[in-house]
């Protein structure tokens, strides 16, 4: 989904806020580019939220430089909120009014006249039959519904996500997910914030590792697992099955296993096409030569042991 713009929609260079004694960010540097998703990945107090209320403008950097739009939200914070569109963890509404109400106050601050913009938005989250209901008597499930539909009214060029599915039914969830990728496709950035690491497979261009504050490391979850996932097996399959058995007998195959297709361990990648020259050699008609890649939940562990194991040699 990326699309390689030359500037980043979102831009942190060097930034620090406090809370007291409490750093919550920390010489954050960061970049996420025009169209692109960002998973902000971490444990609760890693920053991530307050890397959010910094890119809107709701805090001020302590120091540093935050550029979103080519704007800067300490001098820009209405228009950008203007451009962006915000689901935070705990969205407030006006609780006694109707959704329809607190969304039609919502698109007159966006100068919406239609409210084509509202019936849309609350279809596409399944809350069309409760909207003339008071939101004080929403689930959890319907509040975070609300505020999504809230958030994207105005089709904003940036949409903040912070736990966005916390609470919702799997049909809810696909939606987001969906919207994310819609938004994406059109040039529209997203920033998320995520424990659900399933959730962002497949829709992440970029991924942002943080800890107390901190972007310790981030890019494209492909180039994450080439620096970080260092599994050696490859799974193997062929239209004659039977002759992939001589595989374990091959140089370099420290182990072998089959369920069905056949998977190898190497003890080096590099000779992966050795491998597979060998076996058409043979006549094997291979189908498939994958090697195991990870989901985004194993490489969020994986990339966690090798920052500690770099804490405890520093």
């Amino acid at each position: 989904m990326a699309k390689g713009m030359s500037e980043p929609a979102i831009k942190f260079q060097g930034v620090f806020r406090a809370f007291g004694d409490v750093m919550a960010v920390r010489d954050l540097d960061l970049e996420i580019r025009t169209g692109s998703v960002a998973v902000l990945l971490g444990p609760n107090g890693a920053g991530k939220t307050t890397t959010i209320r910094l890119s809107t403008g709701a805090l001020a950097a302590d120091s540093g430089q935050i550029s979103v739009l080519g704007l800067d939200p300490r001098v820009d914070a209405g228009k950008i909120r203007q451009l962006s569109g915000v689901v935070p963890p705990k969205p407030a509404f006006y609780e006694r009014l109707s959704g329809r109400a607190n969304l039609q106050f919502a698109a007159k601050l966006w100068e919406l006249e239609s409210d084509r913009a509202i019936e849309e938005s609350a279809q596409r989250f399944g809350i069309s039959g409760s909207l003339d209901s008071d939101v004080g008597g929403y689930s959890t499930g319907m509040r975070t519904r609300l505020a999504l539909a809230r958030a994207v009214l105005h089709d904003p060029a940036v949409l903040f996500l912070d736990e966005p599915t916390a609470g919702l039914d799997p049909e809810s969830a696909r939606a987001v997910l969906a919207l994310i990728t819609e938004l994406a496709g059109k040039g529209r950035t997203v920033v998320m914030c995520t424990h659900l690491l399933h959730e962002a497979e497949g829709i992440a261009d970029q991924v942002v590792m943080m800890s107390e504050g901190h972007a310790w490391v981030a890019g494209p979850p492909d180039h994450l697992v080439n620096e970080y996932w260092d599994d050696r097996r490859v799974h193997l399959d062929a239209e004659n099955r039977e002759a992939l058995a001589v595989v374990k007998e091959f140089e370099g195959v420290v182990a072998s296993e089959t369920n069905g297709f056949v998977t190898v361990e190497l003890d080096d990648l590099n000779k992966l096409p050795a491998l597979v020259q060998r076996l058409v050699t043979q006549g094997v008609r291979l189908t498939r030569v994958e090697p195991v890649q990870p989901t985004l939940e194993q490489l969020y562990f994986e990339m966690q042991r090798h920052h500690r194991g770099e804490e405890a040699t520093s």
